[in-house]
């Protein structure tokens, strides 16, 4: 499958120094906590959305979210400075939500799922991926491929139930061979940040019922016609996006190259907590995100407000996410 020379994300950019803001972030931060109006969550429609991408059915399904604190979720900028990137975007500015979304692409040949999700084995506001699967049509029985972008808890939880039976029971499962040579030998845990050791034992858990059916790839390997892996490091040793091409248009899988672009795509060197190696993580995101503006092509990030899938533009020193119109 032939892919132009700046669709292939391979050139290195320079990372350029980070402007300040126009305003003072405290201010931003102050005026944004006083004009938030107070809010509760009320049950909405099921959250799942349909495109076409030439002749394959795409569909984004929506598996709930997580809320942290804003606190501690940077580690390279005062807290201060992050609330008033966070302000910006009117998103509050002591707590933190990052969404959860699951994408399935259906081919000619067969169901394919990137990721899957919590397993409503995680936070109590996560675990929506099985209702709205249902509610779109998607029957976990029929998913052929299951492509794992990597193994932190969020993206593998989904693969067995709280019993640890196959919630894909028909499914081959395909993972970056970079990130299972980490996370299946235990002689790498000392060398985890501390944080991310809970997914030696994960892994293990949740690959189980599938490892008849495991297939590991390496980067730029096709893993169904269109679709091609591409290697972004950092956020984990393996870290892959996922390519999809058909009748000449192109979508990219951004997985966690960028957590909410609110934040990382407008401060795309700063760096978060959930990253493995933070600095590999800055220097992939600014490169890949500058790719996908010059080339313009849609992107679908698993963090990004639902229903996910959109464009990045450069803005400033940064970029901004614009959502793809609900058709």
């Amino acid at each position: 499958m032939p892919i132009a020379r700046r669709t292939a994300l391979t050139a290195p950019m320079a990372a350029p120094l980070i402007v300040p803001l126009a305003a003072p972030p405290a201010l931003l931060a102050r005026k944004a906590a006083a004009q938030a109006p107070a809010s509760s969550r009320l049950a909405q429609a099921p959250g799942y959305y349909r495109f076409k991408l030439g002749s394959l059915t795409v569909t984004t399904v929506f598996d709930g979210y997580n809320r942290r604190q804003v606190q501690g979720l940077v580690r390279n900028a005062p807290l201060e400075e992050v609330q008033g990137v966070l302000a910006e975007s009117f998103l509050p500015t002591a707590t933190y939500d990052g969404p959860y979304t699951v994408t399935f692409v259906e081919t000619r040949r067969q169901l394919i799922a990137f990721d899957a999700g919590t397993g409503g084995q995680m936070a109590p506001t996560a675990g929506l991926l099985a209702q709205n699967m249902a509610a779109a049509g998607l029957d976990p029985a029929r998913v052929g491929l299951v492509v794992i972008t990597h193994c932190h808890q969020d993206h593998i939880h989904g693969l067995t139930t709280r019993e640890g039976e196959a919630v894909f029971p028909q499914a081959e499962v395909a993972v970056p061979d970079a990130e299972w040579a980490w996370w299946s030998d235990p002689g790498n845990e000392s060398r985890s940040p501390e944080g991310q050791r809970v997914n030696f034992a994960n892994v293990a858990r949740r690959f189980a019922p599938y490892r008849s059916r495991l297939r590991r790839f390496a980067p730029g390997a096709e893993l169904a016609p269109g679709l091609r892996a591409v290697a972004a490091p950092g956020h984990s040793p393996g870290h892959s996006l996922m390519q999809v091409e058909d009748d000449g248009q192109t979508l990219l899988l951004l997985a966690d190259t960028t957590h909410r672009p609110e934040l990382f795509a407008r401060r795309p060197d700063l760096h978060s907590i959930f990253d493995f190696d933070p600095e590999a993580a800055a220097a992939t995101r600014r490169r890949v995100l500058d790719q996908v503006a010059t080339d313009r092509i849609r992107v679908i990030g698993y963090h990004f407000p639902f229903p996910a899938v959109g464009h990045i533009a450069r803005d400033g020193q940064g970029y901004r996410y614009h959502p793809q119109e609900w058709a």
